[in-house]
């Protein structure tokens, strides 16, 4: 069975490349030569954890190729993932050009029975869209190829892509098809022998499940980010607030971690999404809206704990550690840093700044604040000189920094760890004025 992937960014090069290290003939399909070339030789443009290594490993046992032939691609393969961007309209929606782009070619290319999968994050309805497309394209040509659509949503952590690959919590499949739902089962054959849950329901069902996945962990974060404020305004502690909530079965701790807000390439895209779903379907989803915009408040509340805990941030110097969403990614997409940083600059601050995979995205993303921004070497040379410090992502090399260390190298004594990284620290109350999220003073 020979596998096309079209699209090789976050999804598409860790479907692609895992695929192959379960024994398929994997092509990988992308229009930009110059990451195809580089992929090639192995050189990955993204950071994520074990995938250079599934990457080498498979281009070595001649199980992965790459091209930038959508040709070769359609006309090589029986199944096809799409495994293109969806990025946020101005207002919510999705943008499916890519989705729909990719389904035209494959409509100008097919030459026999394929399975289509939909692997994308994509709005109900999008599998009938992409089946109209390519019987429209098959109507141009004269010609009358079978195929069938499938919606196979991803669930990947950034971070653990590979991983989660590798022994997912379960195999979503949307289909009409009984065969299609057969090809389906020989692509994840490894995963259905190792007894994966398998979900086989329809496309629209599959589709959704998707976002109200996202929608529903992104709810729990922007919970417990509540009752953080809540919990400082009245002394009590979220950490121990959580971890009671955790312990109930029907809860589970997962998710709980109060901090400055979530961000990434899925919970913010994925809520508005589906948002925008329901009101263009007639149904206000009131508990979706409330998450989001309690999100963005709890961005906007780090900036004023560190406004009123300082008096002022003008002409004071903040080192702050952390810029990607999360630790073990470069990710910087709707990171909470990408609100928080322009603040405290708007407000006078000067910021030095220190990320383990971040500060290559952050140059361009953060470029109208070049001025007032320094990139360092590591977390001392940050705190060097500064005023305050603050965590805004929980990096493992965080979280055994020499405290005594820091202290001796900044000029004042705030220390604000929006990750609770120190929370249990007995030290550094002693050290530092030390402000966590939903803890007491």
């Amino acid at each position: 069975m020979k596998i096309a992937v079209i699209g090789t960014g976050y999804v598409g090069l860790v479907t692609g490349a895992c695929l192959a290290d379960f024994g398929l003939d994997v092509l990988c399909m992308d229009i930009d030569e110059k990451k195809i070339s580089a992929l090639k030789n192995g050189k990955i443009p993204i950071y994520e954890p074990e995938l250079d290594d599934v990457v080498i490993r498979n281009l070595t046992n001649q199980r992965l190729s790459f091209t930038t032939d959508m040709k070769e691609a359609v006309a090589s393969s029986s199944v096809i993932f799409i495994a293109v961007g969806t990025p946020p309209k101005d207002d919510g929606s999705a943008d499916l050009q890519y989705v729909l782009a990719v389904a035209s070619e494959i409509g100008r290319h097919l030459d026999k029975y394929t399975v289509v999968v939909n692997k994308s994050t994509v709005p109900v309805g999008t599998g009938k869209l992409v089946k109209q497309t390519i019987a429209s394209e098959l109507c141009k040509r004269g010609v009358s190829h079978e195929f069938d659509v499938v919606s196979n949503p991803e669930f990947l952590r950034e971070g653990h892509a590979v991983y989660d690959f590798m022994h997912p919590d379960r195999i979503v499949i949307g289909t009409e098809s009984k065969h299609a739902e057969e090809v389906m089962r020989q692509v994840y054959r490894v995963l259905y022998l190792n007894q994966t849950p398998f979900v086989f329901t329809t496309i629209e069902t599959a589709e959704m499940i998707k976002y109200a996945s996202n929608a529903f962990l992104a709810t729990k974060i922007s919970f417990i980010n509540e009752m953080a404020l809540l919990a400082e305004k009245v002394g009590a502690n979220v950490q121990d607030i959580a971890k009671a909530m955790g312990m109930d079965g029907r809860i589970s701790p997962k998710f709980l971690h109060a901090g400055p807000g979530y961000g990434g390439s899925c919970f913010p895209k994925d809520t508005r999404a589906i948002y925008d779903i329901g009101r263009k379907n007639g149904v206000e989803l009131l508990i979706v809206k409330a998450t989001i915009e309690a999100n963005e408040k709890q961005k906007r509340k780090m900036v004023e704990k560190i406004l009123s805990a300082m008096g002022t941030v003008k002409g004071k110097t903040i080192a702050v550690l952390g810029l990607s969403f999360k630790p073990e990614t470069d990710d910087m997409r709707e990171s909470p840093s990408l609100t928080i940083i322009p603040e405290l600059i708007r407000n006078g601050a000067t910021i030095r700044a220190y990320c383990p995979q971040g500060m290559r995205e952050a140059r361009w993303r953060l470029a109208d604040y070049a001025a007032s921004m320094t990139y360092c070497e590591d977390t001392y040379d940050a705190a060097r000189g500064a005023n305050a410090l603050v965590i805004l992502t929980e990096w493992n090399q965080f979280r055994g920094m020499d405290l005594p260390r820091l202290r001796n190298l900044m000029k004042d004594r705030f220390f604000f760890d929006l990750r609770n990284v120190y929370s249990h620290d007995q030290q550094i109350r002693t050290i530092f004025d030390y402000y966590g999220v939903g803890l007491p003073r």
